[in-house]
């Protein structure tokens, strides 16, 4: 049972890999690298501003809506980011770019903490879904165009080459679940609050 899982496994890396490389084909074309910048919008550094500046400007619009959308975006995104950041001092995995331009492969635990061997998961990934995620919850009507945004820069990720597709599938999975953690603790105090006051 153990060498069937064990095989099951590899199988499934290898479809990865290979699925990854393919996408990433056209990774040095100037069409590519010019989505690859646009999707920097995606990162940490311009996530967190957005979602600290939504908050700023609730609480000094005192509009009440908007910055619980920004505080909900920026405890999601900060629970995405510490969650992807952990897992990837544990898990180790070379990116396609690494394989394809030296032909480098490599995964297991606790690897170089170093961005080319930072493959698994996905931040721009996890950080764009938990954002996107908050904002789309606290206004509906953005929810559709916060999305499409958000997979935007997640499908990018595979065709630059800086991540196979089971890494940016994670990276999302992890921004899902930090936003549904987020909001649960959220009204969690809200009927603390009520119980309270």
């Amino acid at each position: 049972m153990r060498d069937e899982s064990a095989g099951l496994r590899r199988r499934l890396e290898a479809a990865d890999i290979r699925l990854g490389v393919s996408l990433a084909r056209a990774k040095d074309t100037r069409g590519v690298r010019g989505l690859a910048a646009a999707s920097e919008a995606g990162g940490w550094k311009w996530l967190l501003a957005l979602s600290a500046g939504t908050l700023a400007v609730g609480v000094l619009r005192r509009d009440r809506r908007l910055a619980e959308a920004g505080r909900h975006m920026l405890v999601s995104g900060v629970m995405a980011a510490m969650t992807k950041t952990t897992v990837k001092r544990i898990v180790h995995r070379t990116r396609p770019n690494v394989l394809m331009d030296e032909g480098l492969y490599e995964t297991g635990w606790f690897g170089p903490n170093v961005g080319p061997w930072q493959s698994f998961p996905s931040g721009h990934s996890a950080l764009s879904v938990a954002v996107a995620s908050a904002a789309g919850r606290a206004y509906p009507e953005i929810r559709g165009v916060a999305t499409a945004a958000a997979l935007g820069v997640v499908g990018v990720q595979v065709l630059r080459g800086a991540h196979f597709p089971s890494d940016v599938a994670a990276g999302a999975l992890i921004g899902l679940s930090a936003e549904a953690a987020e909001h649960r603790i959220a009204l969690g105090r809200d009927v603390i609050a009520g119980v309270v006051f």
